[in-house]
């Protein structure tokens, strides 16, 4: 083991060319701008053009993170995307962006906790960087969650988009400050029908749609988020108002302020990006990271408590020195 952390030190991102506003998907599904607005926050979303795969908005953030990071492929050993919408069943995505960006070393892999798969993956990347199986690690969320969409279902329909984000981690010096200071993981499958895909592989051979209960999901959500963020704080020995950003998983705008109200953080603190970006499932907590970053909000030195909830139920909440 070594003392030694990982930081991050880059982000990147990228969006598809098209955007979908409210009023555009109320012309095909019984909604409006207000409805959904009002209990989600969401006012558009963006999806992949056809042909556009998910391993593509991935290989495009990842390249945007590795060129912000001042680094080439070749600097890199470990590529661990997390996505619930992969090209395929089978290679991982994750080969096929190491193929799409040039890589012939290394290994990568997936990571599927849903919307938690970022946290997961950055845990699991730390972990890897941390015992000397990698030096430097490309960390990847990616969806096209349209693709997985039930077009007629307007409670569902109307919530998510797609996008890609992705971060550069390496290991720090020697007793450096910066880096991921704790991370807390947890997941309870009693709740997997709460929140799922009524298709797959190996019981419907077919790729299914999403399906959603929205009201227990809600139930769960909030007490779930706040439970892994208390565990961090607690395993760093910090408090709530040590925090200098909040960056939860853009899920829906009730859920981060119910869950803001909840920890007693102010709304100045919290990253908001679900009214632009939708719920981009994996790829939403390094999206909201990359747009706090390019804005000039998240500093150098800041603490920063990202977190995730997601269908499983899983959920996880990691606290960087930025």
């Amino acid at each position: 083991m070594t003392d030694k952390k990982s930081i991050i030190r880059s982000v990147g991102s990228y969006l598809p060319a098209r955007v979908v506003s409210n009023d555009e998907l109320a012309k095909t599904v019984e909604t409006s701008d207000e409805w959904i607005q009002q209990r989600t926050g969401i006012k558009q979303r963006y999806i992949a053009a056809e042909g556009e795969n998910t391993s593509d908005l991935a290989a495009a953030a990842g390249r945007k993170a590795m060129e912000n990071a001042g680094i080439t492929i070749d600097d890199i050993d470990l590529i661990v995307v997390a996505t619930t919408t992969p090209d395929m069943t089978f290679p991982a995505t994750a080969a096929v962006v190491q193929q799409k960006l040039g890589m012939h070393h290394g290994a990568a892999f997936d990571i599927q906790a849903v919307c938690s798969g970022f946290v997961y993956a950055v845990a699991t990347a730390d972990s890897y960087l941390k015992n000397a199986l990698a030096r430097r690690a490309l960390v990847i969320g990616a969806e096209t969650a349209s693709r997985i969409l039930d077009w007629n279902d307007r409670t569902t329909c109307v919530l998510f988009g797609d996008g890609a984000g992705a971060v550069v981690m390496e290991l720090g010096k020697a007793g450096e400050e910066r880096g991921v200071l704790a991370t807390s993981l947890r997941s309870d499958g009693h709740y997997w029908n709460k929140l799922y895909t009524d298709g797959g592989p190996s019981s419907t051979q077919s790729m299914g749609h999403i399906r959603m209960e929205g009201k227990e999901v809600f139930k769960h959500a909030v007490g779930m988020i706040t439970d892994v963020v208390y565990k961090v704080l607690e395993d760093t020995g910090h408090t709530i108002d040590d925090l200098d950003w909040f960056v939860p998983h853009q899920a829906n705008k009730r859920i981060i302020d119910g869950a803001g109200v909840k920890l007693g953080l102010p709304p100045e603190k919290v990253v908001v990006t679900v009214d632009r970006h939708a719920n981009t499932s994996a790829a939403s907590v390094p999206l909201a990271l990359h747009t706090a970053v390019a804005d000039g909000r998240i500093k150098r030195g800041d603490l920063v408590m990202i977190e995730a909830m997601g269908g499983g139920f899983t959920w996880g909440a990691s606290l960087i020195r930025w």
